[in-house]
């Protein structure tokens, strides 16, 4: 038996939502034997262009029961029947939601039209509902209303019952076809065309817009991964409402995935991507003249329009580096904020510092041994190649480090040499470089140092230590 269910609600996502009607047609697979309908008052308001589309108004609901007092009545006309909806997860995810706040969990097989349809009715313009009945002749006197929209979907679904003639009804309820999982904006073709390798995908919307961008060592699986579960938010319904293809970059490493995800995010600003978008290091190396025209260097937080010289993960990390420059260049740890307290300089102690700090050294001389210890810390980054997978068999993935930070990235030939870092530069698209993929590519070069590449066996000894004395 079928449950061709259609809802009317105060909005998009059921989270934050309420049901203001719903309709339940009971289906024996020939034609309906059993019809149950009602009004919902769901509690709030129902917005302007709800009142606009469906016509109900608060007047209507407010002697309408609540969903408390449906619920079981509801649950046990669907309980033990296949669900069926044009647009199958948005019914269902509302109807799961609300049930589930009075203590019944809806666990139905499904089928949506929107579906059925692509499959059945292939190439068509539109499978909205109102399109597909006047395409179809279906009579619908109520549109936007839950009695009139579930009726026509009522016949709809009889007529795919009628023309399955490969059986996709049986292969959707079987699993052998996932596509009620995809957003109804979304072809199947789409998802039968990505590969199952490392790279970044697009989401786009209607109009070709990226939405969101993301990475994954198996581009298919992660995508498809989107598409499970019934989350009731807005943000997950809205994203799901607004898929309506998807297109990819192949990628010969998850790294440089990871990289290009950064890159696009960036370049293109999709609406559904967050976490990149904020991303920024926490503490940063600062550099600035006292009252008395003394240099100071000091580890501090980010903050809003401010400009290291440097930055990095963690307080420790800054900490550490700019210890190895007050050591290397004879600084004073009490003018770098290193020693805080009252007690007698440390650096003087341990033979480092000079004695700026008890006025001994004039600051012509102290700042100049700090801008030698920032000029520093900028040459000594390293410059090296990361060498590893291309896409294929034929070529091999290069990432380009100069100074610290990324210069490029690409594939060459895999017999094309990648001993010269100045030969294989020119191979190489440029990318912009940020503090997310300096540290990405870092991180993965101390990991993996028999990938790395470097001009001298000085610089291979401090990528693959990932431990320069002032490495960024």
């Amino acid at each position: 038996m079928y449950a061709i269910v259609d809802i009317e609600t105060t909005g998009g996502h059921a989270s934050a939502n309420g049901i203001t009607e719903i309709a339940v047609l009971i289906h024996d697979g020939n034609h309906v034997v059993r019809h149950y309908e009602t009004l919902i008052n769901p509690g709030i308001p129902v917005p302007v262009y709800i009142r606009a589309l469906t016509g109900i108004h608060d007047g209507m609901l407010a002697d309408a029961p609540e969903f408390k007092d449906v619920a079981s009545e509801i649950y046990e006309l669907l309980c033990d029947k296949i669900f069926v909806a044009h647009n199958v997860n948005f019914d269902y995810s509302f109807l799961k939601h609300h049930l589930s706040l009075y203590g019944f969990d809806l666990q139905c097989k499904k089928l949506c039209t929107v579906r059925l349809c692509r499959k059945i009715f292939p190439g068509l313009s539109s499978y909205s509902l109102g399109k597909l009945c006047s395409h179809l002749n279906i009579l619908n006197d109520s549109r936007h209303r839950a009695a009139g929209d579930a009726k026509a979907t009522a016949t709809l679904f009889t007529l795919l019952l009628q023309k399955d003639s490969s059986g996709y009804v049986n292969l959707l309820l079987n699993g052998k076809l996932k596509e009620q999982q995809l957003p109804p904006g979304l072809c199947r073709d789409d998802i039968d065309a990505l590969p199952s390798t490392p790279g970044v995908y697009y989401f786009k919307d209607s109009k070709g817009r990226v939405i969101y961008v993301g990475k994954a060592v198996n581009i298919k699986k992660r995508v498809v991964s989107h598409f499970t579960g019934n989350n009731p938010g807005r943000q997950r319904q809205e994203f799901l409402k607004n898929i309506c293809s998807v297109s990819y970059e192949p990628c010969g490493t998850e790294l440089m995935a990871f990289i290009l995800e950064a890159i696009e995010i960036k370049r293109l600003w999709p609406s559904n991507n967050r976490a990149m978008k904020r991303y920024e290091q926490l503490y940063g190396l600062y550099s600035y003249e006292d009252q008395r025209g003394y240099s100071r260097l000091m580890i501090d937080k980010r903050r809003k329009n401010s400009f290291p010289l440097f930055s990095f993960n963690s307080l420790s990390e800054g900490r550490n580096i700019l210890m190895s420059l007050v050591r290397k260049f004879e600084l004073c740890p009490k003018l770098c904020f290193i020693q805080v307290n009252n007690d007698p300089c440390t650096g003087i102690s341990n033979h480092y510092c000079r004695g700026v700090c008890e006025g001994n050294e004039l600051y012509e001389d102290y700042n100049a041994r700090v801008a030698e210890s920032i000029s520093y810390l900028k040459v000594s980054s390293p410059s090296f190649l990361l060498v590893d997978k291309g896409r294929n068999n034929d070529e091999k993935g290069v990432i380009l480090m100069e100074q610290g930070n990324l210069y490029g990235m690409g594939y060459v030939p895999s017999a094309h040499p990648v001993t010269d870092l100045g030969a294989v530069k020119v191979l190489l698209n440029p990318c912009p470089s940020n503090d997310y993929i300096r540290n990405l590519i870092l991180d993965h070069a101390s990991r993996f140092p028999w990938k790395v590449v470097s001009k001298s066996k000085e610089e291979a000894i401090a990528v693959s230590n990932i431990q320069p004395e002032f490495l960024v």
